[in-house]
């Protein structure tokens, strides 16, 4: 075991390096110039030493080897250098965000895994029945309805019945918890429900597969009760694929949370890399694609990890 994670640390590295050649090569392929489009912004002009003295200072005048390793070696050190478009530390920047679209993320995932879990349990175990077509029809309700739009729907209601709108700043959590959780609230409901779909008919469909194997037969043969044999022997096997989907769904949220966080006013990382996309800002971009690519890569090493808690016919030895 011990071996095991010393390897998945060490492949970390080289996954991460493939993630930064491909950002930075890809980046420098998309047409446009993020030094034009802020000095020149729609249709202006400015004189070209001045462009040239710019691209200069943001060290885009280098060769781009030189500029991919002063890049990669500043990124071991956890200093990505300076926003091209704001002047600011990456670091600083991406802070400023992290702490709302973390806790958004959280909310989210524990309301889509606390729906989810439940009502996949229940279908499987009223397999056929009214209960069943109810928790599919909610299930695929949440497949179908697009997150953005549930969000205004909500905003509309809250609205008209409450008076509430978003708010225009972000309240930290330990500042205000009572005003951080009325503004996250509302879009972790939205993004929580769109993503609890797919657990609750990966549990169902995982949970009715384990409880027609040979042991669980044994275990009702035996006499024990049948919420002992759902709970203890079948959805502990059963909820292997479904630790890796709400592990993916953490990770994927973290940074693709765009048009809600657009929807409900919230500045987080989402925002961040689509603005950072669009002004052509290569720093700002490498920075949160990483940070990205190593909460995927670690959110899979410790659901991997989580397999051998799970299911002690599982070993890495």
């Amino acid at each position: 075991m011990q071996r095991y994670v010393i390897n998945r640390l060490f492949l970390m590295i080289p996954t991460l390096l493939g993630v930064a050649i491909i950002t930075f090569i890809l980046l420098r392929m998309v047409p446009g110039d993020v030094v034009q489009l802020k000095l020149m912004g729609e249709g202006g002009s400015v004189a070209p030493e001045v462009v040239q003295a710019e691209r200069a200072r943001l060290g885009l005048d280098k060769p781009l080897l030189q500029q991919f390793f002063e890049w990669i070696f500043g990124a071991l050190r956890f200093d990505f250098g300076i926003s091209m478009w704001t002047g600011r530390p990456i670091i600083q920047e991406v802070l400023i965000r992290l702490e709302l679209s973390v806790q958004l993320t959280i909310m989210a995932t524990l309301i889509a895994t606390l729906l989810a879990v439940p009502m996949g349990i229940i279908a499987a175990v009223k397999q056929d029945t009214w209960v069943d077509y109810a928790v599919r029809i909610f299930s695929i309700g949440g497949l179908a309805i697009p997150s953005f739009w549930l969000g205004i729907m909500l905003i509309l209601v809250l609205l008209i019945l409450f008076r509430y709108s978003p708010p225009l700043s972000f309240t930290p959590f330990f500042k205000d918890p009572a005003a951080n959780l009325s503004q996250l609230i509302w879009p972790a409901l939205a993004v929580g429900y769109r993503y609890s779909a797919v657990t609750t008919r990966m549990t169902r469909s995982t949970l009715l597969e384990v409880m027609r194997e040979d042991y669980v037969r044994t275990a009702r043969a035996k006499g024990l009760r049948e919420s002992l044999v759902v709970v203890k022997h079948a959805l502990r096997n059963a909820f292997l694929p479904v630790v890796t989907v709400i592990g993916l769904e953490f990770a994927f949220l973290l940074g693709g949370l765009l048009v809600t966080e657009q929807v409900f006013n919230l500045n987080g990382i989402g925002k961040l890399m689509v603005e950072a996309v669009l002004r052509r800002d290569y720093t700002m971009t490498q920075a949160l694609i990483l940070l990205v690519a190593g909460v995927f890569i670690v959110v899979n090493f410790l659901v991997d990890l989580l397999y051998v808690w799970l299911d002690p016919r599982v070993s890495y030895k």
